[in-house]
């Protein structure tokens, strides 16, 4: 199977591996390349193509490995394994890498909720210590004098944002978002569906028949057409018999191949649409946890988790920021409060414009009373509004995108911006949301139109 390697991942990958063992005269090169984007899109995939393509040794550890009932283990296997790849530089004669997957999940900080360790500190300080002093890497105990081999450390996440914000800075860090484009993932799709025979139009039209989907759907879609063969298999030969018929047998089964119709695969793509959205409309976690439900009231108002720097964020509107509890009593709308930022928003969509109409004096808003009402109270509390919308397709599967920024914290030139959004986006779900600049998370969202009506 000959899988799809972007050509944009594959040479900021090369041109940063590369750059690291090149000694550049007086030029101060990030050790660390952080690469990020939303769940699902084949960021580590995408680098193993890579590794493979360049015949680079790898050394990896797993986010899960970034936390141990004893203190400094994780900060010390870090230092080990970073050794290990410069020792097999030396011993092979080939480039290495040492590999984090999920760094955000193993060393991150999302809210006030989330524990922070020992260990967490400790690997986050060793990595910039790494990344400082890259050929100098000590392990506890001991001292050698001698220099080793620099290596490269390429990390993978979802939010790098959730990291130590000193750890993430240029000097040490480079950031790579990966966010395939349409031909990358017709790409990537076609790689994957290549054994099945399936033309380039019906992979076209598979890739924009679910454009806000992440690319293991279609692997995960592939999947489930062997659905029906495995099935049938398992009343074959019987429940009871299935375990002696596939667990150490000289004969294992074997499977015809299925039907990769465009049609069907479109059937199945709608069914895995579904259970995204029962999931997504259930919530059930938010009924039976009482700390979720209470949202993000019980986080604090100060800034006591890692943030990455934001240089837009405005500390003086921040200032008139109660506390979040005062924001829900003035935004219960349809939409409820959301403590954490919404996984649905879109990622496709480039930067959206931002709005900042200045209205004249003789102009009438129509919007309704209690929405410019409900403007104003945001606003006056320092928050910030943004708009989402979504078509009556997307609305199904609750794939709202980012509409145009407000600027601005006058209710006048708030509540014109909003009206021209709802004239441009007439025939779309809009949904109003508030955003507290300092914790950036939403403290409200409420459908404020709805098409039809």
């Amino acid at each position: 199977m000959a899988y799809y390697l972007s050509p944009r991942f594959l040479e900021k990958m090369a041109v940063h591996i590369t750059k690291n063992y090149l000694k550049l005269p007086q030029v101060k090169i990030p050790l660390i390349l952080g690469v990020h984007g939303r769940k699902g899109e084949g960021k580590t995939f995408q680098c193993e193509l890579v590794y493979e393509r360049m015949g680079i040794e790898v050394v990896h550890i797993s986010g899960g490995e970034l936390e141990s009932p004893d203190a400094g283990d994780p900060a010390r296997l870090i230092r080990l394994r970073y050794r290990e790849a410069a020792e097999l530089v030396r011993v092979r004669g080939k480039m290495a890498v040492l590999m984090i997957n999920d760094i955000d999940a193993g060393a991150g900080r999302f809210d006030a909720l989330t524990q922070y360790t020992v260990n967490t500190q400790l690997v986050n300080n060793t990595l910039m210590n790494i990344a400082d002093n890259p050929t100098n890497v000590q392990l506890p105990g001991s001292y050698d004098e001698n220099e080793i081999q620099r290596v490269p450390i390429i990390l993978t996440g979802n939010d790098l944002s959730t990291l130590y914000a000193p750890l993430i800075r240029d000097g040490r860090m480079e950031k790579f978002y990966w966010e395939p484009d349409r031909s990358d993932r017709i790409g990537i799709v076609g790689g994957i569906f290549e054994p099945d025979g399936l033309s380039q139009s019906d992979i076209n039209t598979l890739v924009d028949t679910f454009p806000n989907q992440a690319i293991d759907f279609f692997g995960a879609v592939r999947a489930q057409i062997y659905n029906e063969q495995i099935r049938d298999f398992i009343y074959s030969v019987g429940l009871e018999n299935v375990s002696r018929s596939v667990v150490n047998t000289t004969t294992p089964p074997s499977f015809r191949k299925p039907d990769f119709s465009l049609s069907h695969l479109l059937e199945v793509g709608d069914r895995l649409v579904r259970e995204q959205r029962r999931v997504s409309d259930m919530r059930l976690a938010n009924e039976y946890n009482r700390v979720l439900s209470a949202g993000a009231s019980s986080a604090p108002s100060s800034d006591s988790f890692y943030r990455a720097y934001n240089p837009n964020d405005n500390p003086a509107a921040a200032e008139g920021a109660t506390s979040g509890d005062a924001a829900r009593a003035s935004g219960n709308g349809n939409g409820g409060s959301c403590p954490m930022p919404d996984s649905s928003q879109s990622t496709y969509s480039p930067t959206p414009p931002v709005y900042a109409p200045t209205p004249s004096p003789s102009h009438s808003s129509t919007l309704p009373p209690d929405l410019r009402q409900q403007i104003n109270a945001i606003l006056s509390q320092g928050y910030r509004l943004g708009i989402e919308h979504v078509d009556k397709r997307r609305f199904q599967t609750n794939a709202w995108q980012s509409g145009p920024a407000i600027s601005g914290q006058d209710a006048a030139t708030a509540s014109a911006a909003v009206e021209r959004c709802l004239g441009d986006y007439a025939q779309d779900y809009v949904r109003l949301i508030g955003i507290d600049p300092k914790t950036k998370q939403r403290v409200m969202e409420q459908i404020i139109q709805r098409p039809g009506r």
